[in-house]
C-alpha cells in the first residue's frame, strides 16, 4: 500500500472538521488545487505558520481522485508548478520548499522550507530602489516525481522570467549554502511512498534525465547572505563526498575534476538532486542568473516558536541576496 495513504485517518483526524473538497474533473481539479494553495499561503502570511494543513488536505482529496489526469492537476496546482509573474516588478524571484520528510513515520512533521515557501509566494517587497515579485512552489518527497521530470517541467518555462532562483529544504543544525550539488543519487532514506532511489555510498546512481559534470557550482551571493543576522549560524558548505577520495572539502570546482559524485554538498537525497537540476537548467539557457539550495535548521515535529526563528532568518537572507542583484539589463 501506499505510505501516504497509510496514514490517511491520522490525517483525517488532524484536520478535524475542515472540508476537503474532492476534483470529480480536471477543471475543478485546478481551481480547487489553486484555492487550496491560496488559502495556504493566506493562514500563513496572517501569522500562523503551518505548512502541514496543506499537506493533509492535499492526501484527504486526491485519495479518493480516481483519474490520473484529474489528480495531476490537482497536485500541480495545490503545489503552485503553475507559477506566474504578474507584477511588472523589477525583478521575479522564484523560492521553491519541500513537503514534510518521512511523514510516512510521523504525520505531525512540519518543514520549515514549506513554510518559507507559503510565507514569501506572491509578496511584493521593497528592496532598496527596486520591486521584487517572489513566487513560491512547494515540491513532493518523491523519486518518481522527479525521474518524471517534475522539475524540469515547473521551473524551466520560468528560467527566461526569473532573477533569482533558491531552492529550500531542512537540513541540519544550522544553515548551510549548498557550494557544490552532486550528480548522483546514494541515500539509503526512503522517500514518503517508502520508495528507495536505487543508489547507496557504495554505488550512487545518476537519476534518470540528468545529463552533466559529477559536480556544478551554485551562483548565490554568499557573504551578502551569511551578513544577515539571526539565530543560526550561515554556512558556505564545500563538503562533498567522492568515489576516489571519500569526504573532501572543496575550495573550487576545479578540485573535483575527475571525481565521482557519491554526495555533493547538499546530500545524496531529493535536495541536493533539486539543486543540481536547477543549475543544469539554468545553465542550459543563455541567462546568468543566481541558482542555489539553503538547507535550514532541522526540527522534529512542529515548534511553532523554532520555525518563526527559522522562517525569518531565512526570509531575511532572500530579501538579501534580492537586494544585491544588479539591474536587469533591457
Amino acid at each position: 500500500m501506499n505510505a501516504e495513504i497509510e496514514r490517511l485517518p491520522e490525517a483525517i483526524a488532524c484536520l478535524g472538521e475542515f472540508p476537503v473538497p474532492v476534483p470529480e474533473s480536471t477543471d475543478e481539479a485546478l481551481q480547487i488545487g489553486h484555492d487550496l494553495w491560496r488559502q495556504s499561503c493566506e493562514h500563513v502570511q496572517s501569522g500562523s505558520p503551518d505548512d502541514r494543513t496543506l499537506y493533509w488536505q492535499r492526501l484527504v482529496a486526491s485519495h479518493s481522485v480516481s483519474s490520473p489526469d484529474v489528480l495531476a492537476a490537482f497536485e500541480a496546482t495545490s503545489r503552485n508548478h503553475k507559477v506566474r509573474f504578474e507584477t511588472n516588478a523589477d525583478m521575479n524571484v522564484l523560492v521553491t520548499g519541500f513537503d514534510p520528510f518521512h511523514l510516512d513515520a510521523n504525520i505531525d512533521q512540519s518543514n520549515p522550507s514549506g513554510i518559507i515557501a507559503l510565507s514569501l509566494d506572491g509578496s511584493v517587497r521593497q528592496l532598496g530602489s527596486r520591486r521584487a515579485e517572489i513566487r513560491a512552489m512547494i515540491m513532493p518527497v518523491r523519486f518518481q516525481d522527479f525521474d518524471e521530470g517534475l522539475i524540469e517541467r515547473a521551473i524551466g518555462p520560468l528560467l527566461v522570467d526569473i532573477d533569482l532562483l533558491i531552492t529550500v529544504s531542512m537540513g541540519r543544525e544550522a544553515f548551510d549554502l549548498e557550494r557544490f550539488p552532486g550528480r548522483r543519487r546514494s541515500s539509503e532514506k526512503p522517500d514518503n511512498r517508502r520508495q528507495y532511489c536505487g543508489g547507496t555510498p557504495i554505488a550512487p546512481v545518476v537519476p534518470p534525465g540528468i545529463d552533466g559534470p559529477e559536480f556544478v557550482e551554485f551562483s548565490l551571493p554568499v557573504e551578502v547572505m551569511q551578513a544577515v543576522s539571526g539565530d543560526y549560524g550561515i554556512r558556505d558548505n564545500r563538503r562533498v563526498v567522492t568515489r576516489e577520495k571519500g569526504e573532501i572539502k572543496a575550495a573550487r570546482l576545479d578540485d573535483l575534476q575527475d571525481q565521482t559524485a557519491v554526495q555533493g554538498s547538499g546530500g545524496g537525497y531529493l535536495s541536493n538532486e533539486i539543486s543540481y537540476r536547477a543549475i543544469r537548467l539554468m545553465q542550459q539557457t543563455n541567462r546568468q542568473i543566481p541558482v542555489g539550495h539553503i538547507h535550514t535548521p532541522g526540527l522534529k515535529g512542529y515548534d511553532l516558536e523554532t520555525l518563526t526563528r527559522i522562517r525569518d532568518q531565512a526570509v531575511d537572507m532572500i530579501d538579501a541576496a534580492v537586494a544585491s542583484l544588479e539591474p536587469p539589463q533591457n
